[in-house]
């Protein structure tokens, strides 16, 4: 017992050290982790499913996933130097915390959402047909953002 109450204490001071720092922009970022690793999941098993998993597909996989993470941290890098440059300019009438990382990551949300649904439906279950199409606008209203 006392290792559970260890972990679950341990989970939720990385939370809220993350909102503290972070605010709402963290759980973003969870967010797109824990869909990243839904993904990953549901593709290996979908893979598995179909007789069809191959390891260096899978490696492709997990470089591509740490691809999208590059970007989401020069993103980040982009907003950090834009709020630097915002603040030295005493005369602009707003702040600037982020803006370029908020959307780039809701992209990769919804990339991953389309690919967990994808592998749910090669794994035999039905998908709406609305969800689909859902998700499609939503991805295309974030790349016209």
């Amino acid at each position: 017992m006392e290792y559970t109450t260890g972990v679950k204490f341990s989970i939720s001071a990385v939370l809220a050290g993350l909102t503290a720092v972070w605010g709402w922009f963290a759980w973003l970022v969870l967010v797109w982790i824990f869909c990243m690793l839904l993904d990953w999941i549901t593709g290996t098993m979908a893979a598995c499913k179909q007789g069809r998993w191959r390891s260096a597909k899978a490696r492709h996989g997990i470089w591509g996933k740490f691809g999208s993470l590059v970007v989401v941290i020069a993103a980040g890098l982009l907003d950090f130097g834009v709020s630097i440059m915002v603040e030295q300019l005493d005369a602009l009438p707003f702040t600037y915390t982020v803006a370029l990382s908020p959307v780039v990551i809701a992209w990769y949300i919804l990339t991953e959402i389309g690919s967990i649904l994808e592998n749910a439906g090669e794994m035999g279950a039905k998908l709406p047909g609305f969800l689909t199409r859902w998700i499609a606008v939503l991805k295309k209203k974030v790349d016209e953002t």
